[in-house]
């Protein structure tokens, strides 16, 4: 494929609001992952929450959509400037001539949970003003992004787990290489809710402390929340602008069980391997990899044989799931985000709250920050169901 400019870029997660606080925090090697005080979920977990988020409802015109996943959005479309990016973006293309390709897997369902508490105790009806389409439905995300942002080009939402907010620059790519659109914005949002906390909890895959990815002691997962969002524009349309570039992608599915990876990660290396391909690069061009790495052991252990099957042993990894928790549906978005940041401010991120790696582990796991030019970075999203994307990012000529 051409390379694809980012010509904006923002995140919101627990590390803070926008890029430059999400730099800080890893450079600090901070973890942002605090004891569970999500409501009145009652486990004995960790969560990465982002602090006053109750506090900053959606108003106005777009009240309808007031969610805690899209006031989560909001905050990303507000940080950051990116909006304001969009709106020069659509002065250059067109409103119709700019996608819209948004990820989640769980949307607004904390307000389905919500209303299903406050049914009519005669008829178990849900309350009259519980706005499903607005708030609950997978579709309300791009909705409401898409009002926000005066768009009206081709809209898509893709639900693969925690694949999703990855998957979307494979689908922006196919549709800006084929002619569709000139632009996409692309990106998602996953926010906390008990579905999440207490299905996770049921499957056993919850640490009890901080989650520690790469660890040998490692005990599971600490879930988080976050968004984010990227323009993405051909490169030679972009001038000097780009952030950094899209230069390749990779997915497949395992299609081998409903929640467990492939015991020998072939379908993670098959979306590695057809990442370098299509961005014609060879396996040692890659400086270095952010890593799905939930904290499970089955999931660290898998990844880092299959990275060490396409590249070798030694590779320089990380994952960044210890300082932000595991965002599900926005872990794609919020890791590229976390990428670019590398490539622009010449770092690898640590693996926050590694103890001792785990020593059957091939990979060269970053314990600190540490000072680096990458040229070529991937990015690893990893979904239940084996729905596997990765990301091939570079800085630009």
């Amino acid at each position: 494929m051409k390379p694809i400019a980012i010509t904006a870029l923002s995140t919101s997660n627990a590390l803070g609001l926008g890029l430059d606080a999400t730099a800080e925090g890893l450079l600090a090697n901070r973890s942002a992952l605090r004891a569970c005080d999500f409501e009145d979920a009652a486990l004995d977990t960790w969560i990465g929450r982002i602090a006053g988020l109750e506090d900053l409802p959606v108003t106005g015109d777009l009240a309808v959509f007031d969610c805690r996943n899209n006031r989560l959005a909001q905050t990303a479309l507000e940080a950051d400037g990116f909006s304001a990016a969009v709106v020069a973006a659509v002065e250059r293309h067109g409103r119709d001539r700019v996608a819209l390709i948004l990820g989640t897997s769980t949307s607004g369902i904390r307000e389905g949970e919500i209303a299903f508490t406050r049914r009519a105790p005669d008829t178990g009806a849900l309350p009259p003003d519980f706005r499903f389409a607005e708030t609950h439905d997978h579709h309300s995300l791009v909705l409401f992004v898409q009002a926000y942002l005066g768009l009206a080009g081709p809209l898509l939402t893709v639900s693969t787990a925690c694949s999703s907010s990855a998957k979307v620059f494979a689908d922006a790519a196919q549709l800006i290489e084929t002619g569709v659109c000139d632009a996409a914005v692309v990106g998602g949002a996953d926010s906390l809710c008990l579905l999440t906390l207490y299905g996770f909890n049921s499957l056993e895959l919850l640490d009890r402390a901080p989650s520690r990815p790469n660890d040998a002691q490692r005990g599971g997962i600490s879930i988080g929340e976050a968004a984010g969002f990227a323009l993405l524009e051909r490169d030679e349309t972009a001038g000097e602008g780009a952030l950094a570039l899209m230069l390749g992608y990779g997915e497949s599915s395992d299609a081998y069980h409903m929640s467990a990876p492939h015991p020998e990660g072939l379908g993670a290396e098959l979306s590695m391997r057809r990442a370098l391909e299509s961005a014609g690069l060879a396996p040692d061009r890659v400086d270095y990899v952010n890593q799905h790495g939930t904290g499970s052991r089955q999931n660290d252990q898998v990844e880092d044989a299959a990275i060490a099957r396409v590249f070798g042993d030694g590779l320089r990894c990380s994952s960044t799931k210890g300082a932000t928790g595991h965002t599900l549906g926005a872990a794609g978005i919020l890791e590229v985000a976390i990428c670019v940041l590398a490539l622009r401010r010449g770092f690898l991120p640590a693996n926050t709250n590694l103890g001792a790696a785990d020593p059957a582990f091939r990979c060269a796991v970053v314990p600190e920050p540490l000072a680096a030019e990458p040229a070529c970075v991937l990015n690893n999203s990893f979904g239940f169901g084996g729905s596997n994307c990765s990301l091939l990012l570079g800085r630009p000529a």
